[in-house]
């Protein structure tokens, strides 16, 4: 290519480059415009992710890689129609990055043995990749532990053993690990900011204020803008307070980062959160705390993605009822479907992995594949996800 054509030959092979990277469906860059995410092309992107836990709790790993092939498993998740994933780390593996001695979590991929933690996230990423799933890594907790209550020492972005800066620098290095992966295309800054009591103290998050240790909003911008220098290209997905149940501070205080069109903000929802009545009233809970985010044209108008939610799969009243768990199920469905809200359902593993108050290998209640994780344990919750697909 040359200059003969118009421009600059580097900038004629850019766009060669980029046009390339299109037709083969390479790239992911995704970016935000008003309430939507869009593509490179300015194309509406729906994300419908699942949440793939386990590198954030104490094996270090995925779930599931005792049962099946890491491919088997991203090969499914991809058939069932989903197109992208959160995935769950801490701190901890990051900082630490154990070699993975126990057999027992991979044997159905022995090829990790012995490896380090961040070589087998290395290869989850880029497995799910090779199978067309976009990527959202979610800094889920600091310490490797099951998640969330107010004593686990996780609740806040920091603590005394892991500050803001290991934090922000954290994310700043594993960003740059993935720069050339397109399909890692955001980053959930962290998991369900909440009160935490540690040392006889309670201390909660709040968005603004006077008292910047607890400023989650400030903290967000600071990470936010680190993570942009590295790799402008990413999506910053911030969530509300309170378990990100409550996004009501960004009406008078919405995030600002140095790189445009790129914040989505986040809420997660689970049926003991809210005190079922009329689906009216719970739509109108649900525009009161995040819904109304959505508003176009408005100083605050981003998209909302829903990080977390998650049904039991034990029988079919958990997806369909005239009450509780299955009523919820059926509202909040309901909900994302009139406002074409992006998703991600917690949790695919068929299995638990091991943490506080957990049982390594015992089922997991709340996921969508069964314990040999080969298959969807309840159809009936899998066919209900997939009319928001």
């Amino acid at each position: 290519i040359n200059s003969e054509y118009g421009g600059t030959p580097n900038k004629m092979k850019l766009l060669a480059c980029i046009a390339f990277l299109l037709l083969i469906g390479l790239s992911f860059c995704l970016k935000t415009d008003g309430r939507w995410i869009v593509n490179e092309s300015g194309t509406r992107v729906r994300l419908a992710c699942v949440n793939w836990y386990g590198a954030d709790q104490k094996d270090f790993v995925v779930g599931g890689l005792q049962q099946q092939t890491s491919n088997s498993i991203a090969r499914l998740i991809k058939s069932l129609g989903f197109n992208c994933i959160r995935l769950p780390w801490s701190l901890q593996m990051y900082i630490e990055n154990p070699v993975i001695t126990n057999r027992t979590v991979v044997e159905s991929n022995l090829q990790y043995l012995n490896k380090r933690a961040l070589e087998i996230f290395d290869s989850i990423v880029e497995v799910l990749s090779n199978n067309g799933l976009m990527v959202i890594l979610d800094n889920h907790v600091s310490r490797a532990d099951w998640c969330c209550s107010s004593n686990d020492g996780n609740g806040l972005w920091y603590s005394n053993e892991y500050p803001e800066s290991t934090w922000i620098d954290t994310w700043v290095g594993l960003v740059t690990r993935y720069k050339n992966e397109a399909k890692v295309v955001g980053v959930d800054l962290r998991n369900e900011l909440r009160t935490t009591c540690t040392d006889g103290r309670c201390r909660t998050p709040t968005w603004g204020g006077s008292d910047p240790s607890l400023d989650w909003h400030a903290a967000a911008e600071r990470c936010g803008n680190a993570i942009l220098k590295a790799n402008p290209n990413l999506l910053i997905i911030v969530e509300g307070i309170n378990y990100a149940l409550d996004l009501t501070g960004i009406a008078n205080l919405p995030i600002k980062l140095n790189v445009p069109n790129r914040v989505v903000y986040s809420s997660h929802n689970y049926q003991w959160d809210y005190p079922l009545g009329s689906y009216a009233a719970f739509k109108a809970d649900l525009d009161r705390t995040w819904g109304y985010i959505l508003e176009p044209n408005k100083p605050y108008t981003a998209p909302v993605w829903l990080g977390e939610f998650g049904t039991c799969h034990t029988s079919l009243s958990c997806v369909r009822s005239n009450n509780g768990m299955g009523l919820w199920f059926e509202y909040l469905l309901r909900y994302l479907n009139e406002n074409e809200v992006s998703w991600s359902y917690w949790a695919i593993d068929g299995t638990e992995s091991s943490g506080t108050g957990r049982t390594y290998g015992a089922p997991e209640a709340y996921g969508i594949l069964n314990i040999k994780w080969d298959g969807v344990e309840l159809e009936a919750m899998m066919s209900a996800l997939k009319t928001i697909q």
